[in-house]
C-alpha cells in the first residue's frame, strides 16, 4: 500500500526535514500519526497524496508514484486536509459533481453517516459552520470507499458528541482492503479508534507499532508514588504521578498522550 524508501526532502533551502526516511504500511489499518507542530506530518501526507513532488523512487502509493497523479490513482485516494475551501453550493450539488470521480462511492453510507452527523443535504456549504463542514468532507471521504483515506486533524471544530461519532462512523464503515492515515494532535480523540501508531519527530520515525503490541511491552497507570528503578517514563497527575512501565502482568490500556511524551523527550523503545 505504502512504500517510502530513504526519502529525503527539504523545502528550498531550509534544513532537510526528512533524512534517509523509511516506511511502509498495509492495508487494514487505522494508523495515528502523531508529532509535534514542525515534525512533518502535513508534507508527509501531502508527499503520500501527490501534492507534493518527492525524489525519484523514494514513495510508491497503490504501486504507483504519487506526484504522477494518474487518473487511476486519484480514484483510489481521498485527502481531507485540515484547511480547506468548499464552493458556496449545496450539499447534494457537490455530491453530484464530485462522487462520479470515484469509482466505489456509497450514496447509501454517505445518506447513513450524514443521519449519524445530522446533516442536511440541503443545506449551502458556505453557510455551514466549520466544524459542519469538516463532518461533511469526513462522511465523503468515508463514502468514496477509496483504498487510502488520509485525514489531517479531522476532529478539529468537532464538539464532544460529534467526536464519538466520527469514531463510531470511521470504525463502521471500512473494509480489510483499506488503509485509513490520521494525522492529530488531538490524541485523546483517536486513542480507541487506531491500530497502529506513528510518531514522528525532528524528521525521523521514532515509532511505528501495533497499539497491540505496545500493550503487550508496557504498563500505564496512575501511582502515589514513584518506585526508582521501575519506571521508563512519568509525569505528575492529580493524585500522584502517571507512570509507563515494562509489562509484566499481559495488556493494558495503553495512555497514547503519555507515550507519545515519553518517546518525543527521547526514551528509547524495544
Amino acid at each position: 500500500m505504502i512504500e517510502i524508501t530513504n526519502l529525503n526532502f527539504k523545502y528550498g533551502k531550509q534544513a532537510k526535514l526528512f533524512n534517509r526516511l523509511s516506511y511502509t504500511e498495509q492495508a487494514g489499518n487505522i494508523v495515528g500519526l502523531l508529532g509535534k507542530n514542525g515534525a512533518g506530518k502535513s508534507t508527509l501526507l501531502k508527499l503520500l497524496t501527490g501534492l507534493l513532488t518527492a525524489p525519484e523512487n523514494t514513495i510508491r502509493v497503490l504501486g504507483e508514484t504519487p506526484f504522477d497523479r494518474n487518473p487511476h490513482f486519484l480514484e483510489q485516494v481521498y485527502f481531507v486536509p485540515e484547511e480547506y475551501e468548499l464552493p458556496g453550493v449545496r450539499i447534494s450539488e457537490f455530491v453530484k459533481a464530485h462522487a462520479q470521480f470515484y469509482p466505489l462511492f456509497d450514496l447509501e453510507k454517505l445518506h447513513q453517516i450524514m443521519i449519524d452527523f445530522e446533516l442536511n443535504p440541503k443545506s449551502r456549504l458556505s453557510k455551514m459552520s466549520y466544524g459542519q463542514r469538516k463532518k461533511f468532507l469526513v462522511a465523503f471521504a468515508l463514502s468514496t470507499n477509496c483504498k487510502l483515506l488520509v485525514l489531517d486533524e479531522p476532529t478539529n471544530g468537532l464538539d464532544i458528541p460529534s467526536k464519538a461519532i466520527f469514531r463510531k462512523v470511521v470504525a463502521g464503515s471500512l473494509s480489510e482492503d483499506q488503509l485509513v492515515l490520521i494525522s492529530t494532535h488531538q490524541v485523546k480523540d483517536i486513542e480507541n479508534l487506531i491500530d497502529t501508531l506513528l510518531i514522528i519527530d525532528k524528521g525521523k520515525i521514532k515509532m511505528h507499532s501495533t497499539v497491540w503490541d505496545i500493550a503487550g511491552k508496557y504498563s500505564f497507570t496512575t501511582v502515589n508514588q514513584l518506585t526508582e528503578g521501575e519506571v521508563l517514563y512519568s509525569e505528575i497527575a492529580p493524585g500522584g504521578f502517571k507512570v509507563m512501565k515494562e509489562s509484566d502482568s499481559g495488556n493494558t490500556d495503553v495512555d497514547i498522550e503519555l507515550l507519545f511524551n515519553a518517546v518525543t523527550k527521547g526514551l528509547t523503545l524495544k
